[in-house]
């Protein structure tokens, strides 16, 4: 660590991880290339959306303000898991049409991608499970520093609460940068490695019934938490470009 380093940025190591909103605001701003994960749904989702040829616009948040912005961009707003329509339920885009424009409200993911375009000048990806290989793959050879920020949830009075299936989907894309004689991890990145390599073999029966997977289960949406837990089967590569995701595999 240099003299002018601060103690938490990781400094030396080319994938870093940190958790959440003060994981952004502190580590993006060094790194080259930022990577959100929010297994339970955001990531899933928008891998699910741009795998079908959609752009995802994430939106900070979940009123009235979204309509009025789906509106400006002549966008489909995404609504509530129970209204049978597309939501942040990966489920409901499965089959999303070719071209279709989304907005997607999430106060916790698309607040993370919002910070680290805006605080930062690095690109910005979502990873989840299913894409965490095609991911890390394509960013191990084009950046030196790879920020990955596992999103968490929140506690009932707004803090963060450490979620396993992020932790889970981080060390995947952690594995995908480190191998074969890829990047190398810090400690944090390596701790979130050494759980998904840990788990990998039962990520379905984990997140069905870690605490997010087992509310999803408890509400009905037990497909979402199937569909989340399917590892490495798209080659999705969402880039957040002009505030929309879109596939920069193509």
């Amino acid at each position: 660590m240099t003299r002018d380093a601060a103690f938490w940025e990781q400094h030396g190591f080319g994938v870093r991880l940190e958790w959440g909103e003060a994981g952004v605001r502190h580590l993006a701003p060094q790194a080259e290339a930022v990577v959100i994960v929010d297994v339970l749904s955001f990531s899933t989702c928008v891998d699910v959306g741009v795998s079908r040829g959609a752009a995802v616009l994430p939106f900070r948040w979940r009123d009235a303000r979204a309509a009025t912005f789906a509106a400006e961009h002549g966008a489909l707003l995404a609504g509530e898991r129970a209204a049978g329509g597309p939501s942040l339920s990966p489920a409901s885009l499965l089959k999303l049409p070719p071209g279709t424009r989304l907005v997607l409200p999430s106060p916790n993911g698309a607040t993370l991608c919002a910070w680290a375009q805006e605080g930062s000048g690095a690109a910005v990806f979502a990873a989840c499970l299913r894409n965490a290989g095609a991911v890390g793959a394509f960013l191990r050879g084009r950046f030196r520093r790879v920020l990955v920020v596992p999103a968490g949830e929140r506690w009932p009075d707004g803090s963060l609460r450490p979620a396993l299936e992020d932790l889970l989907g981080a060390g995947a894309v952690v594995d995908a940068l480190c191998r074969p004689a890829g990047l190398s991890p810090s400690p944090e990145a390596q701790g979130a490695r050494a759980a998904f390599l840990a788990l990998w073999e039962r990520l379905p029966e984990v997140l069905r019934t870690c605490a997010s997977g087992a509310e999803l289960v408890d509400r009905g949406f037990a497909e979402d938490v199937t569909l989340a837990a399917e590892l490495n089967v798209s080659g999705s590569l969402p880039l957040l470009r002009g505030g929309a995701f879109v596939n920069a595999a193509g």
